[in-house]
Formats: structure tokens, C-alpha cells, sequence
């Protein structure tokens, strides 16, 4: 597995995104509050781009008409139709047995990394 360099630290701040090629690959990566996420920018329900949806949260309900907002800004909303992932693990949030492909990113000496 190779690392490719995709940014330095300065240009991407927390709360960025930036689309990248590495190798012919769409890659949306994604900085949450200092911690990077890349997964393929690719929905499998119809091929939306994923760096370009919304970044949100879940509702979950422990009983009837009790709800509560979780993982803000930890799921990636597809722009097409609306299908959720989770940025950490890369699965559909409705249907975990459905995921996207993840990769490792890494800092280092100031850069940021993208391995594949």
C-alpha cells in the first residue's frame, strides 16, 4: 500500500473536505474537527458524489416521542437521494451490511496522506 500526499496541514483546516484522484480513484476526504476520514466518493445506490453531500447527524429514539440528535457531522448525507453513511466506518446508516470503502489517512512531517 502506497501514500500519496493529498494536502498540508494549513490547507485543510477542520471542518474541510477536498476531492481527490489517487491512482484513477474518487476519493472524498473529509477533516472533523482534526480527524480525517477518506472513503470512496462514490453512493452505490446510483454513483452520487459523496464530497459534495451534507454533512449530518442521526435521530434516534430510545422509546415513542423521545428523540435525540447523535454523531453530529459524523454522516455524509449522498446530494442524488439522500442515502447516509457513517464517516468512521464507511457503512449505510439504515443498512450496515451495505459499506463504502474506506482508507487510511495519515499526518505526517505537516502533510496530509491518503493510503491505497
Amino acid at each position: 500500500m502506497a501514500k500519496h500526499v493529498i494536502a498540508s496541514l494549513r490547507e485543510f483546516p477542520a471542518g474541510s473536505r477536498k476531492l481527490v484522484d489517487v491512482r484513477g480513484r474518487k476519493i472524498a476526504v473529509f477533516n472533523i474537527k482534526g480527524e480525517f476520514f477518506a472513503l470512496a466518493n462514490r453512493c452505490p445506490h446510483q454513483g452520487g458524489g459523496l464530497c459534495d453531500g451534507r454533512l449530518t447527524g442521526l435521530v434516534e429514539a430510545s422509546a415513542p416521542g423521545e428523540y435525540r440528535w447523535s454523531r453530529r457531522g459524523e454522516i455524509i448525507r449522498c446530494p442524488w437521494h439522500g442515502w447516509e453513511y457513517k464517516l468512521k466506518t464507511g457503512e449505510c446508516a439504515p443498512d450496515p451490511k451495505l459499506r463504502l470503502k474506506r482508507h487510511e489517512v495519515v499526518q505526517r512531517d505537516g502533510g496530509v496522506y491518503v493510503v491505497v
